[in-house]
């Protein structure tokens, strides 16, 4: 599936190397406009596409890259939920990955490194590339679920360009523009806003609680790691944008 655009058709002229305002030091800016995407981003040799498949109790975030002495890539990533023991029986078969360590336990989430496989499709360099940046990146049952801005319609569209040929699927969520005021805070998604709702509806927020995170977990028919997740980023991105 392509990106569809309609959405974005007012955003006005797109920012370019030769027209991008510096700031006082000269240096060029990007950082006025621009398009904010949410997609759900699908391939079966994506990074840890098979584990995603198998493990869907858990909640997968990648923290970061570095090169290997190897000459290969290692990924620390962060893992929320409570089917580690799936998670890492998925991962021995993943052909996405090779050598995974468990490098920290906590009561509520795990810190594991992998070395990227050379058949491994990605998607950050793409990103990169065309001179987006990564606002948000986890796991979902579709795949991963991933927040960019570009600096213009233009970078969206070669995005996906590289997505479509190399046979990334690719699903929208929302697009919005980012105007000048934009503080940072990424809006929330429908999923995001349906289940402050149902929470708020329910109880969730009461004392006592009118519900728990595994009946709303029910409710939505999600893991109940996607519903803790879900709940903490949401919850966050209304405190930066009110406490800020």
């Amino acid at each position: 599936m392509s990106i569809d655009l309609a959405e974005t058709e007012e955003v006005g002229d797109a920012v370019t190397d030769a027209d991008a305002d510096g700031d006082r030091t000269g240096i060029r800016s990007e950082a006025d406009g621009g398009i904010v995407a949410q997609l759900r981003l699908d391939h079966p040799d994506l990074f840890l596409r098979p584990t995603l498949g198998r493990a869907r109790d858990v909640t997968v975030e990648p923290d970061y890259w570095i090169p290997a002495e190897s000459g290969g890539t290692l990924v620390f990533v962060t893992v929320y939920g409570t089917d580690f023991e799936g998670f890492e029986t998925a991962l021995e078969t993943d052909s996405t990955i090779t050598d995974p360590v468990l490098v920290d336990r906590y009561p509520d989430r795990r810190v594991y490194r992998v070395t990227l496989a050379d058949r491994t499709v990605t998607f950050t360099p793409a990103t990169a590339e065309a001179r987006g940046r990564v606002l948000e990146l986890s796991s979902s049952r579709e795949g991963w679920l991933v927040q960019l801005r570009f600096p213009d319609r233009e970078r969206l569209v070669a995005f996906n360009d590289y997505c479509r040929e190399n046979d990334v699927s690719v699903t929208v969520d929302h697009l919005r523009v980012s105007d000048d005021q934009d503080d940072g805070v990424v809006a929330l998604t429908d999923k995001q806003q349906e289940l402050l709702a149902v929470a708020h509806e329910e109880g969730y927020f009461d004392v006592p609680r009118g519900i728990s995170q595994n009946e709303l977990a029910d409710r939505l028919d999600v893991s109940k790691s996607a519903i803790s997740q879900r709940l903490r980023r949401a919850i966050g991105q209304l405190c930066g944008a009110t406490l800020s």
